[in-house]
């Protein structure tokens, strides 16, 4: 078994992504082979985590997934030496309705894997005080082992020392303090962190992250707290949805789970990548096209003026199927309105009229079950994604492709749409329905 650990930490924006990223990045240089996780239905982090590790990194969801693929993902540590998992949100922070496998918090993946936990604290404003916090974390529920912590944004040695008396009190390991340093933040818009290919200079950046982590955290230590990621019977990975798929990978089209990418390759099929945002068509012998989410509303003029890209998509879907997810699902339809309120035209193989100027938040779980096929799947089937973005539909006038219902079971109203062969769904599929 690969020895692991998952750096989390009480709530969001506490730094533990670029804890995350230093930590990958150090141990990698000190010539470790070293395997990243995500827990949570993240988009965007794996991307950073593999830039910094040099290997992929995938996303283990406790609510989405079943034992048998989480056993199956947790397998891609095979041959690393060290695992590090980012947590998502804070550490117990999940839904109210139990999933496949539970509640889709930090603290499940970390107890399902075996790993302790590297709780990242935020110590702004408070200083014995943080130790409370910390203990409250570390008892909260007996199975999460507590391996330490590292204070964040310390703002002087005496706010230190201060911090590590109430530490010291409370019985938990300091792991290491950071100085405060507005630098190490990373750049964000509205899904939260940038794309890793849309950083200026992120090779730099993450080489930053982990000097300043070895100049402050015992690595030897952190090292040495890690244990075996636990075992399963696994079971295979999502099989592939045609044979010869055209995947749209770009700055507008780029959320795609690593582990559906991987199941689709180690199946057979051959993944075909192109670009709307360089104006190219899909490869005319795909099987399928699949346009995943991503930022289309940051370039609608680009895309509207994409003419091969679009003749290309509209002459595949005359006959082969196609389908979107969140982004991709937007490009799809009649138009698209930016923030700006311009109105630019998409390919118009659905009737979806979305707008980025009326924004509104959608975030969660989605459970749908097909009341018509899409690729890979029959109608009946029942799915597992995840849904993020502040799109507004203005018009949805095509057939309903799904039932869809939140974690809690409560219907959702995005429940995608369906023409001919074009199909299209505002979640992101995780995996097919385990309960």
């Amino acid at each position: 078994m690969t020895p692991g650990l998952m750096v989390s930490a009480p709530s969001s924006g506490t730094g533990k992504t670029t804890v995350t990223l230093g930590l990958l990045r150090a141990f990698a240089d000190d010539g470790l082979a070293v395997q990243p996780f995500k827990s949570g239905p993240d988009y965007i982090d794996p991307a950073f985590h593999e830039a910094a590790a040099g290997r992929r990194s995938f996303n283990l969801d406790t609510w989405a997934m079943d034992d048998g693929l989480l056993s199956s993902i947790a397998a891609e540590a095979a041959g690393a030496d060290l695992v590090v998992g980012e947590g998502s949100m804070g550490l117990f922070d999940g839904v109210a309705g139990q999933g496949a496998t539970g509640f889709g918090s930090s603290a499940e993946t970390a107890k399902r894997m075996g790993w302790p936990v590297v709780l990242v604290l935020d110590v702004g404003g408070q200083a014995q005080s943080a130790a409370a916090t910390a203990l409250g974390f570390h008892r909260f529920d007996s199975d999460v082992e507590v391996a330490g912590v590292i204070l964040n944004r310390v703002a002087s040695p005496r706010h230190e020392r201060l911090t590590r008396l109430g530490m010291e009190r409370a019985g938990l390991t300091v792991l290491g303090a950071l100085p405060r340093r507005g630098d190490l933040s990373l750049p964000e818009r509205h899904l939260g962190l940038i794309q890793a290919v849309e950083h200026p200079d992120l090779d730099t950046a993450i080489a930053g992250y982990a000097t300043f982590l070895r100049e402050h955290v015992d690595l030897d230590a952190i090292r040495a707290a890690a244990r075996g990621v636990a075992q399963g019977i696994p079971s295979p990975l999502p099989e592939p949805p045609a044979q010869r798929i055209a995947l749209a990978r770009d700055a507008a089209f780029s959320f795609t789970y690593p582990h559906l990418l991987e199941g689709w390759r180690r199946a057979g099929a051959e993944v075909l990548p192109f670009s709307p945002l360089a104006d190219e068509a899909p490869h005319p012998s795909a099987d399928l096209v699949w346009l995943p989410g991503g930022y289309p509303e940051l370039h609608g003029g680009k895309l509207a003026a994409a003419s091969t890209f679009l003749a290309g998509l509209r002459s595949h879907a005359a006959s082969k199927p196609v389908h979107g997810e969140c982004g991709g699902y937007m490009a799809l339809g009649e138009a698209l309105i930016d923030k700006d309120g311009t109105r630019h035209a998409m390919a118009g193989l659905l009737g979806l009229v979305t707008s980025y100027e009326k924004r509104k938040f959608h975030l969660g779980y989605r459970r749908a079950v097909l009341r018509a096929p899409m690729p890979g799947f029959a109608a009946g089937a029942a799915l597992r994604g995840h849904e993020f973005h502040y799109t507004t539909i203005l018009d949805e006038p095509d057939a309903p492709l799904a039932e869809v219902t939140d974690a809690d079971g409560n219907p959702v109203p995005e429940t995608g749409s369906r023409r001919g062969q074009v199909t299209g769904t505002f979640f992101h599929l995780i995996a097919r329905d385990a309960a």
